[in-house]
């Protein structure tokens, strides 16, 4: 028993909406790809037994407040996230109420496919309720600006090419990179801005269990910005976790659609547009993503998302080859990257 751990257990003894029940002892409930760390717990006394979730953020790496914020205004919307039940900022714990530990990507591995078109149903019925009930506290969240969009896909090129691939740009591609940064830059921003979670996807979304709130439950959200509409869209439908036929995809490209233009977001005669706006998010995300994986091996020494990189670059050669202002990376991928991955 480690000193953090024990600094957990007697602040779990000091909570009041523990007073007189029998606590379990925490166990690992999830892991994650930052410094937080989930416990589970069991709580009982004569009449009842209920189950809380611990986050532990060691605050010298972990800002809990987001997470506060975040979760009090998307439970405000009607979506089904963990609940703050105590705090302590200065120690970097929380209770929250616990969504299960059934996510929707373990489901999905195994489902048919009247079961994946429900739960993707309900991913982005939620989906659609953050973007169009929050507008005035989504301008409040820091903005998804083009300084972070390109933070972001300079993962890519610092982590996944050069760290972990040994590959330097020439001067030539250094050119093409940063046009292709550009046209990706310029797409985000152009688009309707709204509260963006940054990381709804299959292992961030819950399948709850019969008497709870609806599907899905929510978690991971602290990271929330101002930005893109299809950001959050893509992130689930191209997920890097689990690929789908591309048919499939767009006819739940079509339903969301269809659900923006009913909440007034969106005009029917902007489908085109949409479609290849989500597409250049999706090469976005997905530059970043891998970029991250990268990072986590070689910085943080987790190499549990080194696997996900092969579908990652399989989705943005895939799409990057349908536009002619994103045909350097196809070229870019076939001739330095895809031959020392696969």
């Amino acid at each position: 028993m480690n000193e953090r751990f024990q600094l957990m257990l007697d602040w779990l003894q000091h909570l009041e909406i523990l007073n007189n029940k029998n606590i379990t002892e925490p166990v690992p409930a999830s892991s994650d790809a930052s410094f937080r760390r989930y416990f589970r717990i069991q709580a009982s006394d004569a009449e009842s037994s209920c189950s809380y979730i611990i986050m532990d953020a060691p605050v010298e790496h972990e800002d809990c407040r987001p997470f506060i914020k975040v979760s009090a205004e998307m439970l405000a919307m009607g979506l089904n996230v963990p609940e703050v039940l105590a705090q302590d900022l200065t120690k970097g714990f929380l209770l929250l109420t616990d969504l299960g530990s059934t996510t929707y990507l373990s489901v999905l591995e195994k489902s048919d496919e009247s079961t994946a078109d429900q739960l993707y149903a309900d991913a982005l019925k939620s989906l659609v309720k953050l973007q169009s009930s929050a507008k005035q506290q989504a301008t409040r969240l820091p903005q998804y600006d083009s300084v972070l969009l390109q933070t972001e896909m300079s993962l890519f090129s610092d982590w996944l090419l050069n760290t972990h691939l040994d590959i330097q740009l020439s001067t030539a591609e250094k050119t093409d990179w940063n046009q292709l940064q550009d046209v990706l830059i310029k797409s985000a921003l152009q688009q309707p801005q709204v509260y963006v979670h940054r990381d709804y996807h299959s292992r961030n979304l819950m399948v709850v269990e019969n008497g709870q709130q609806a599907n899905p439950g929510i978690l991971d959200f602290q990271d929330a910005v101002y930005g893109p509409l299809s950001y959050d869209a893509i992130s689930l439908l191209r997920d890097c976790y689990i690929a789908w036929p591309d048919e499939q995809v767009e006819e739940w490209q079509r339903n969301y659609f269809l659900q923006l233009c009913q909440a007034g977001i969106l005009s029917k005669d902007e489908w085109a547009g949409f479609l290849k706006a989500m597409d250049l998010m999706g090469i976005q995300r997905h530059l970043k993503a891998s970029g991250i994986f990268a990072r986590l091996l070689h910085r943080d020494g987790k190499d549990g998302y080194i696997a996900d990189i092969p579908q990652t670059l399989r989705y943005i050669h895939s799409v990057a080859a349908k536009y002619p202002e994103t045909g350097f990376m196809v070229r870019f991928l076939d001739s330095k990257v895809l031959p020392r991955v696969f």
